[in-house]
């Protein structure tokens, strides 16, 4: 995806740093300044929103699984000379990261891909400091269990809202499905539920409007007229539940995670 310019692979351009936080906070959860925040951006890589939160004023660390993705912030951030941190590592096991370390986690979609929903919220709330926040974006359950084209005009249920079900692969392009991945469905008590659990408490929900109901059938703008495709969450940490051995230990780095400091 990143090697072929996929809309999730594309960095962020010149307008939208002019004007950071108007893209990467459109709804004013954020305030109106993060300058000196220290902010995460979990599985993020791509260019886009650790240059972003950059050009907002903020300390920015980015981890994804992809060198490929981290790649690109890499080049943004030597282009623009921005001091970004990227780490190469599973959003299950941060335990590259220090605890209590930062002032806000930004997660875009991508717990999908992840049958351990949970171990990924246990993760953050250990990395985040009490009263910090955590906005991450996630694929509605519905969306991973209907079909992506119209069945005799009408989207349809095909899959269980079992936690743990595999949705069904793309074939072709697709902004609902990524090709060559496995996206596991996750229910709401799992996403929502999980969060508190975790030790946070949600403050805020938002579905991303991407409704376009004079699309041909079958098209991204087209379903999402029918089914809202995400969830985004605001939550902040409120307890230390989560600062356990659970997680593992800190402050070390693993063959599964590897790090750039700077440009």
């Amino acid at each position: 995806m990143a090697r072929a310019g996929h809309i999730l692979a594309t960095p962020a351009t010149d307008s939208e740093l002019q004007n950071p936080l108007k893209v990467i906070d459109e709804i004013g959860w954020l305030g109106k300044d993060i300058r000196g925040w220290r902010v995460l951006c979990l599985a993020a890589g791509g260019g886009r929103h650790g240059p972003l939160y950059c050009a907002a004023g903020a300390t920015v660390t980015v981890v994804d699984l992809s060198p490929e993705m981290l790649k690109l912030d890499r080049q943004v951030a030597i282009e623009r000379k921005m001091d970004i941190r990227l780490v190469e590592g599973d959003m299950c096991d941060l335990r590259s990261l220090q605890a209590n370390q930062f002032d806000l986690v930004v997660q875009p979609v991508s717990t999908c891909y992840v049958a351990r929903i949970a171990a990924v919220f246990r993760e953050v709330a250990r990395v985040l400091r009490i009263g910090g926040l955590y906005v991450s974006q996630h694929k509605q359950p519905i969306n991973l269990q209907a079909s992506l084209h119209p069945i005799e005009g009408n989207y349809v249920i095909e899959r269980a809202a079992q936690t743990g079900t595999i949705a069904e692969a793309a074939v072709g392009p697709s902004r609902l499905r990524e090709p060559g991945t496995q996206e596991v469905i996750h229910s709401l008590q799992s996403i929502l539920g999980g969060i508190c659990r975790a030790g946070f408490v949600i403050e805020d929900i938002a579905e991303p409007q991407h409704a376009k109901v004079d699309q041909p059938p079958g098209s991204f703008g087209h379903r999402c007229a029918f089914i809202p495709p995400y969830i985004r969450i605001k939550s902040r940490r409120v307890s230390k539940e989560s600062d356990s051995s659970q997680s593992g230990s800190t402050g070390q780095t693993t063959a599964a995670s590897r790090l750039w400091i700077g440009n």
